[in-house]
Parts: structure tokens; C-alpha cells; sequence
């Protein structure tokens, strides 16, 4: 699998997926510890992969995604943004709506709820 088949699978396969330094447990940045603060506060699970322990994805994903930094946070199949879009949806109440939103059709399209972790191919 090349690293645009193993990306699209990683989106596909996961409702709510972040692209970030670090882990939301042991966030590497405070841009990715800010993102992950408010996707917590939405009270859904979700996917996520540590960059910096994917390099090829570290250098690939801001390509594919044309979004040139990193955290990238991907709803739906659809990238929504970094931390400053992630953080302004939150204060603005979009974020937790689009978030349940995802959830609800995931788990009408699957019947399982999301599971958290590493989303590595």
C-alpha cells in the first residue's frame, strides 16, 4: 500500500481522525495540545496518528491535504483544519455539532461507535 492509499484508508476508515504531533495523552506541540482540548470537550471518541512517528505521512499528508501544517483534523472525510478553525468552531459551539454529527452517521453506516488510538495502516 503506498502512502496515499494508506492516508485515504486512514480517513475513511475513521469518522473523526487528527493528524497531530505527539498523542492526545502526550501532546508534542501546543498547537496539536489545544486541538485535542477541544475535540476532548466534544465528550467523542476519536482516531488519531502521531507525525512524528509516521514521517512519511509527516511529509506527504500537507501535500495531499493542501494544508501545509500540522494538527489537521479530518470529520467525515472532509479536513476541517488546524488548531486556529478547530479552536474558533469551539468557541463558536460548530465544533461539538459537527462532531456528534459524524458519530451519529458513523454509526448509522457501521453500527460500532468509533474506537480512539493510533490509526496507522
Amino acid at each position: 500500500m503506498d502512502i496515499t492509499e494508506t492516508i485515504e484508508e486512514q480517513i475513511g476508515s475513521n469518522a473523526i481522525i487528527l493528524y497531530m504531533k505527539g498523542s492526545p495523552e502526550a501532546p508534542q506541540c501546543g498547537f496539536s495540545a489545544q486541538t485535542v482540548q477541544c475535540l476532548m470537550s466534544c465528550g467523542e471518541q476519536f482516531a488519531y496518528v502521531d507525525v512524528l512517528s509516521n514521517p512519511e505521512i509527516r511529509s506527504y499528508l500537507p501535500e495531499y491535504a493542501n494544508w501545509p501544517t500540522f494538527p489537521q483534523l479530518w470529520v467525515g472525510g472532509e479536513l476541517v483544519g488546524g488548531c486556529d478553525i478547530v479552536t474558533e468552531m469551539h468557541e463558536a459551539g460548530e465544533l461539538q455539532t459537527l462532531i456528534k454529527a459524524a458519530v451519529e452517521g458513523a454509526s448509522a453506516d457501521e453500527g460500532s461507535a468509533q474506537k480512539p488510538g493510533d490509526a496507522r495502516g
